[in-house]
């Protein structure tokens, strides 16, 4: 009798758990595409597996994702992925939580680059490089350095991001021997880039197209895009400047007043385990934020692919905290000296 109670109270308590995990959904704020995909195939899935709770993905643009959130004023959705920088826009308006560093134990083998904030932690890295094509190029050009986007002969060819010209600020001061936060060494340089550009794209989709007609065979690309498009077959190669390719990070946050925290944090954790970690660089050439994630070595050692803390240390790095904070000065300056003319 007594066993027969405790087996029915044992099977109405499993029943309540279970339907507990069916009534929650972490909700997940995302880009679209191919990135909305990778974070479901590498991530979602493996957390529903583990948890059996579903993820539901809010997709958008990234500034449309900030500008959405601070007019709701509250939290959406649980978690956010954004770029470094951004990510720090959100924490600035109080829109992300203060992690608990010790729910996420995996988080202790980041590489440093990818300890962001408070905030928020990195979840994979790429960079933005010279991605060309070769059979609509002078063979004359090589890429080796970054100087080469200013060759006469690439006149009406170059397309650039529109949304965020830190990458080209960058690279600019750089050439000029100084760096992002003097940025200004390197304005007359930008403006004598003007004749080679040809368009500035409005998103990764708008990026793929115009490389894949053609229309703007060299471009200022994001890695990860480059690796998607050669998968279907787009002949285009990535260069890597002796100067150095300008580092991303993608970054991963929880939503101010989320009501799963404890299940974003699971999320986070699983996000950065060595398995997930090789599973996003074998899926989308997204390079692992933590130490301990083994990588194929046929795709360790594609260009862009950042394995090593001397690859990491080779890039470009502008401080996040720096591009939130000259995001909005960089881009007006952008626009009315390099994108009207």
């Amino acid at each position: 009798m007594h066993k027969a109670i405790a087996l029915t109270l044992l099977s109405a308590s499993l029943m309540g758990i279970s339907s507990a995990n069916a009534a929650d959904k972490l909700i997940v704020s995302t880009w679209g595409g191919s990135f909305r995909d990778l974070i479901d195939e590498a991530i979602g899935q493996e957390f529903t597996r583990q948890t059996g709770v579903e993820v539901e993905y809010v997709t958008g643009g990234t500034i449309d994702r900030l500008n959405k959130a601070k007019l709701a004023g509250s939290a959406e959705t649980d978690i956010t992925f954004t770029t470094s920088h951004v990510g720090w826009l959100y924490a600035n308006d109080g829109l992300f939580e203060d992690l608990d560093m010790g729910k996420i134990p995996n988080a202790k083998n980041l590489v440093h680059q990818a300890k962001l904030s408070p905030n928020h932690i990195g979840v994979w890295g790429y960079v933005y490089t010279i991605g060309y094509r070769p059979d609509l190029v002078p063979d004359d050009i090589t890429f080796d350095s970054w100087e080469d986007l200013w060759n006469p002969e690439l006149e009406g060819t170059i397309a650039l991001p529109d949304w965020d010209p830190s990458h080209i600020i960058a690279v600019a001061a750089k050439l000029e021997g100084a760096d992002a936060e003097h940025w200004e060494a390197g304005q007359d340089k930008l403006k004598a880039l003007i004749p080679n550009i040809k368009a500035f794209y409005t998103n990764d989709a708008n990026s793929q197209q115009l490389i894949a007609t053609g229309e703007t065979p060299v471009q200022l690309l994001l890695s990860m895009n480059a690796y998607h498009m050669m998968d279907e077959g787009v002949d285009i190669e990535l260069a890597m400047p002796k100067e150095g390719a300008v580092l991303g990070i993608d970054a991963m946050g929880i939503n101010k007043g989320s009501e799963h925290a404890d299940l974003a944090y699971q999320f986070m954790n699983i996000a950065l385990s060595p398995d997930v970690q090789a599973k996003i660089a074998e899926i989308n050439n997204g390079s692992p934020v933590v130490t301990n994630a083994a990588v194929d070595p046929e795709i360790a050692k594609l260009p862009g692919m950042l394995t090593t803390a001397e690859q990491w240390d080779a890039t470009l790095d502008t401080d996040p905290k720096l591009r939130a904070e000259m995001t909005a000065e960089w881009r007006k300056w952008f626009s009315e000296n390099i994108m009207t003319h």
